[in-house]
């Protein structure tokens, strides 16, 4: 068995000590956020003819916002939160207590809070109608996996919602330190082409799949630095160097980020994918035989820039 790519315990305690600062810095995953709930609104098309969602699961769901907004649209639903990081759920708690006025109407429904595993979903097979969730699933390697546990938790027909970040995330900065050091800095996200493919593999049904690169500046390299500590994003690499980086090496990666900066200062790349998928019927195989279902070339997958 080869070694895991990401240690799951770093993941875990970056989000926990990012929980009282993410919303103030997270922009960029607010506004993926807002389109990946826009997409919710073909579920509402009457063409359709689907009941509203009985559970929904926001997997990742962070300080609890698009749970909220899920809980708000569907107000009938069990709105299932669940996030690998308790101190996100804490705090999601107390978003939803102020945004909906739960505090004042303790009868009013509201999300269910699960700290729990993407990889190990502690849910009932077939128990879930909309699977939605927002640059989570980029901290799994196994796709293969994940999906799987995907698959089996959804009910047949379920819809699956889901956004990741792609390898072209970032690429400034890991340019910028590779040429400090050989040790790893920036995570080597699963393109958009490998993420289609493993849903296939998985047996979801009718794919759609689009990916957006935007731009966001900084000042400098500690401005940068200082926002993926606020949003959880720190190196979260199973071979990363567990020493301090030092001045010497952090001085060589900010010389050579300078080589990148433009009139709106120092450029950071964010590359992200969106995916809407249908679970299968009951019984489908993952596979027909040894052969794939479909393959989705990457050639043919458009770019849309934003920023």
């Amino acid at each position: 068995m080869s070694a895991p790519l990401f240690d799951a315990k770093q993941v875990r305690r970056a989000f926990s000590r990012s929980a009282a600062s993410y919303d103030a810095a997270a922009q960029l995953q607010h506004a993926v956020e807002a389109r990946l709930l826009e997409s919710l609104d073909y579920l509402d098309d009457p063409a359709l003819q689907r009941e509203p969602p009985q559970r929904v699961l926001d997997l990742g769901c962070g300080t609890g916002r698009a749970s909220i907004a899920m809980q708000k649209r569907w107000p009938k639903a069990q709105i299932v939160s669940l996030d690998l990081a308790l101190p996100m759920l804490r705090q999601a708690r107390g978003t939803s207590a102020r945004s909906t006025g739960w505090l004042s109407n303790p009868f009013a429904r509201k999300p269910a809070q699960v700290c729990a595993d993407a990889r190990a979903l502690p849910l009932a097979e077939a128990s879930v109608d909309v699977l939605f969730s927002n640059l989570c699933v980029q901290w799994v390697e196994d796709l293969d996996a994940l999906f799987a546990g995907f698959r089996r938790v959804l009910k047949p027909n379920g819809l699956l919602l889901v956004s990741t970040f792609g390898p072209e995330t970032l690429w400034e900065l890991r340019d910028a330190f590779a040429h400090a050091d050989a040790a790893p800095h920036v995570s080597p996200f699963a393109d958009i082409a490998g993420f289609g493919d493993a849903l296939v593999r998985a047996g979801f049904r009718q794919p759609v799949l689009d990916r957006e690169e935007e731009t966001t500046h900084y000042p400098d390299l500690p401005a940068l630095m200082r926002e993926l500590r606020a949003i959880g994003a720190t190196n979260a690499l199973a071979s990363r160097r567990h020493t301090l980086t030092g001045r010497s090496r952090f001085a060589t990666a900010a010389s050579a980020y300078e080589t990148h900066r433009d009139a709106q200062g120092l450029p950071a790349t964010w590359e992200t994918i969106t995916a809407m998928a249908w679970a299968p019927e009951a019984g489908t195989p993952l596979r027909e035989g040894d052969v794939d279902v479909a393959s989705i070339p990457l050639s043919r997958i458009p770019i849309r820039r934003r920023g």
